[in-house]
């Protein structure tokens, strides 16, 4: 995976928070099974604290980190983001949207770009007040993608994937996924209380790895939008790769396995690791968001 190492971008559609100190707002998680899900959906992707039943908060961060972002100080070039965990983060982000917005102009759409917010430890959303056991997640009501660095060591040293840089943006990816699925008015229906295998909440979650795999499939060619020519220029078959192991480390029967010694199909959120590999190939594979209808 390797970016433009001469492009130089505008990243002040990334918040960097970490270091921040968050007053009050305390995740209301308890212990026994609420204890164990919260576990579970600290390695799942999510979208939005609202849903685990997080305390209600301050929407705004604030501490006494300096207000000047160093993401933004630090990552502006190609070359960052080809070095750097956090400006790849950022590129990433520039990426996926870049690639979302001429799709939505394609299909006589307007795309409403999000922000990305790195975080450290806690943060205050729109959606409640999260801490870095929920995982990376997007919030609706904020329109924020919300993401801990260290959650991708996690997805590596708790449950097995193989890592790499492509693995977090997929990660990434699958979060503004989340955020097409707003805009376009399918996310709504993972809202509806229930799960298992066959609920719209598992359907929700493999639509959005369908999407990361479309964006993976057109990021090469997808120029942006100051530099006029794309900003990732590499994007291997092991990378790929290491997608789809990604995927498979997070489906709902391996975590369930790794946790509680059994799979449980009724009370799937995510879909299997199967599943997550598969929609995410079939974006990828066909680079075409109408191919991701995962409620037929």
């Amino acid at each position: 995976m390797q970016f433009d190492d001469d492009a130089n971008v505008d990243t002040s559609d990334v918040q960097d928070v970490r270091g921040r100190r968050i007053p009050g707002g305390k995740a209301t998680i308890g212990g026994g099974l609420a204890g164990l899900i919260a576990l579970v959906l600290g390695l799942l992707f999510g979208v939005g604290p609202d849903q685990l039943g997080l305390s209600s908060g301050d929407t705004e961060p604030s501490g006494t980190a300096s207000s000047a972002s160093e993401v933004q100080q630090a990552c502006g070039t190609g070359a960052a983001a080809n070095a750097r965990e956090d400006c790849r983060l950022a590129f990433v982000a520039r990426s996926t949207q870049d690639f979302w917005k001429q799709e939505f102009a394609r299909r006589g759409g307007q795309y409403s770009p999000a922000t990305t917010v790195v975080f450290s430890g806690r943060v205050n959303t729109g959606c409640g007040t999260a801490t870095s056991a929920v995982g990376p997640f997007y919030c609706p009501v904020d329109r924020k993608v919300y993401v801990d660095l260290g959650f991708f060591r996690e997805l590596q040293t708790k449950f097995g994937a193989s890592g790499g840089p492509f693995a977090q943006a997929y990660v990434v990816a699958h979060e503004y996924g989340h955020h097409v699925q707003n805009l376009l008015g399918t996310l709504q229906r993972a809202q509806d209380g229930r799960v298992g295998a066959a609920s719209n909440a598992v359907k929700v979650e493999l639509q959005a790895d369908c999407y990361a795999g479309v964006w993976a499939r057109n990021a090469t060619t997808t120029p942006d939008r100051t530099t006029g020519r794309p900003l990732l220029t590499r994007l291997s078959e092991q990378d790929i790769r290491d997608g789809l192991d990604a995927a498979a480390a997070v489906g709902d029967d391996r975590i369930q396995e790794k946790l509680q010694g059994r799979v449980t199909p009724e009370s799937w959120t995510h879909g299997s690791a199967a599943q997550r590999q598969q929609w995410f190939y079939q974006g990828y594979r066909t680079g075409d968001m109408a191919r991701c209808n995962t409620f037929r």
